[in-house]
């Protein structure tokens, strides 16, 4: 039983007359004990709640109960005092009631968010699905999407490298990556120290992160997961450069250590948050065309480059259909790499994933349209590569420009890519196998660059820095990580050479292709004779066979 309060509960005129009509001693007993019951002050809410509980007494069916005690007990007070007790132990039942289902819809106007965590369910979800999404794009979309261009005999290398990686760099940001990417000890916002280009140690292994740990509106745990996804594919892109020859040690010990000296400071240095040497200058990378497209393209270039050419330097496509069904899945892929980037589910979400999907489509387009300029024929190779170049330069971009601004990145990078990727490497001689560079690094690097441009809001964009300032602090990012990259890159590659005996396959390994040289194994088994139906026959018993 409630305890009552030493305040006033009102009760209407109109409900006390229509009790006095049926027992007037009855009713002047109980507006005489009732005046010193209460209500609590202790909110507006309770106020309003009590407002409308008072008006709920002039309902003829909620006090009749009260009027019938006060015909039959007239003579015992106490009888009235206990009906009094009721009504406001009534009230303060629908007051609780009231209280939680506001709440509830407080909960549900604002997104299912936990009052302590401040997790959104919906944030939640949708970073869930981006996260597989990315890691989807690596295994098995790249690797399918390189598998296709390599020669038959090297088909498993390409698949089991990507594979590898994937692995590889699971483990290594489980263990440092993840801290030295978004640690925030020691950082400063404006100070150019250690810790302005490489996070701390203090979250090794995953360290403090537990289930009540929170970054933005999701929990730390998946915001970790989703950000080693782009660590994975990051180097796993640097593959295509250096296909079929290539040894595979020597590609797992400079991926190892390419992470360490190149990704994780770029990482650190874009997304690590404020103290962070480009966050601090304004740098804008929506989801990776400065961390991951200029990073892999610069140095699968350097790799190519220190490689040298293969022996047959052309391409030589085993599979175009594998080819095109890794172009799908990446394409599919990229809305969580992009979309999910924005880390909650809302309008930015929806315009990068909009975006995306404008820029992919119009460069495949123009790319497409140079092929039959150039050639006289549509090329499913052309339309394919053309996609993912697109996708490629909006990737920076994707929460900064409208439809419009994506869709001029997008033909901006179909015409720009294909040159690097033909006419360019064709001059310079380097054997970028896959067009890593030309696609990857170059539309990273467009994107990066013209999103200061595309951005502004004459064309539809969402900055408010002027088109000059933003181009500018753009144009430094990606020249300074360029130039960083390919330095870094070398320096890692002679360390491998040293540890592994040599970067490149011997030319007997190149001749018999890396599957068998590298792994034992083959991905087609050899061809099988046809035989004529005598032929047949004669095998089966059934006849001789002439020559």
């Amino acid at each position: 039983m409630m305890t009552l309060s030493p305040t006033v509960v009102r009760v209407p005129a109109s409900g006390l007359s229509k009790i006095s009509r049926q027992n007037s001693r009855s009713a002047t007993t109980l507006k005489s004990t009732v005046s010193h019951f209460a209500r609590s002050p202790d909110s507006r809410l309770s106020n309003r709640l009590n407002k409308n509980v008072s008006l709920s007494f002039s309902r003829k069916s909620t006090l009749r109960p009260f009027a019938s005690i006060a015909d039959k007990n007239a003579a015992h007070s106490e009888n009235v005092v206990a009906s009094a007790q009721a009504a406001f132990d009534f009230q303060n039942a629908i007051k609780k009631v009231a209280m939680v289902a506001v709440a509830v819809a407080t909960v549900t106007a604002a997104g299912p968010a936990s009052a302590a965590t401040g997790i959104v369910a919906a944030d939640t979800a949708w970073v869930l699905t981006s996260t597989a999404l990315v890691l989807f794009m690596t295994i098995p979309g790249l690797s399918a999407f390189y598998a296709g261009l390599v020669k038959r005999s090297n088909t498993l290398s390409v698949l089991m490298q990507c594979f590898a990686i994937t692995c590889l760099m699971t483990v290594l940001w489980f263990s440092v990556g993840y801290s030295l990417c978004f640690s925030t000890v020691g950082m400063v916002e404006g100070a150019k120290g250690l810790h302005a280009f490489i996070g701390g140690l203090d979250k090794s292994f995953l360290s403090g992160i537990t289930m009540a740990s929170v970054q933005g509106t999701i929990p730390e745990a998946l915001w970790a997961l989703f950000q080693m996804t782009f660590a994975i594919i990051t180097p796993a892109l640097m593959v295509g450069s250096f296909v079929e020859r290539m040894k595979f040690s020597a590609v797992m010990w400079y991926v190892f250590l390419w992470s360490f000296v190149v990704y994780f400071p770029a990482c650190h240095m874009v997304w690590g948050g404020a103290g962070g040497y480009f966050a601090d200058m304004g740098v804008i990378d929506f989801a990776g065309g400065i961390v991951v497209h200029i990073t892999a393209g610069i140095g699968a270039l350097v790799a190519a480059m220190m490689c040298g050419p293969r022996k047959e330097n052309e391409m030589a496509c085993s599979n175009l259909v594998l080819t095109t069904l890794g172009t799908g899945m990446l394409w599919v892929g990229w809305f969580g790499f992009n979309g999910g980037s924005a880390v909650s589910a809302g309008s930015e979400a929806a315009f990068a994933c909009l975006a995306t999907q404008i820029s992919a489509a119009t460069a495949a387009i123009v790319w497409l349209a140079q092929d039959i300029m150039e050639r006289g024929k549509t090329s499913l190779l052309g339309i394919c590569t053309g996609s993912i170049a697109g996708l490629a330069a909006v990737t920076p971009a994707a929460g900064s420009v409208g439809p419009l601004g994506a869709l001029l990145i997008g033909a901006c990078s179909g015409v720009i890519c294909r040159v690097f990727s033909t006419t360019v490497k064709e001059k310079f001689g380097y054997d970028d196998s896959l067009d890593v560079f030309g696609v990857h690094g170059v539309g990273g690097f467009l994107g990066t660059i013209l999103l200061g441009v595309f951005g502004n809001p004459m064309f539809g964009g969402f900055l408010t820095t002027s088109i000059v300032a933003q181009t500018s602090i753009q144009t430094f990012a990606a020249v300074t990580t360029a130039a960083y990259t390919a330095v870094a890159s070398y320096l890692c590659l002679k360390v491998v050479g040293v540890i592994t005996g040599g970067i490149r396959v011997p030319e007997e390994g190149e001749d018999l292709g890396l599957d068998e040289w590298c792994h034992g194994e083959i991905c087609y088994g050899p061809a099988v004779p046809s035989m004529s139906s005598m032929e047949i026959d004669a095998m089966m018993g059934g006849g001789t066979a002439t020559a």
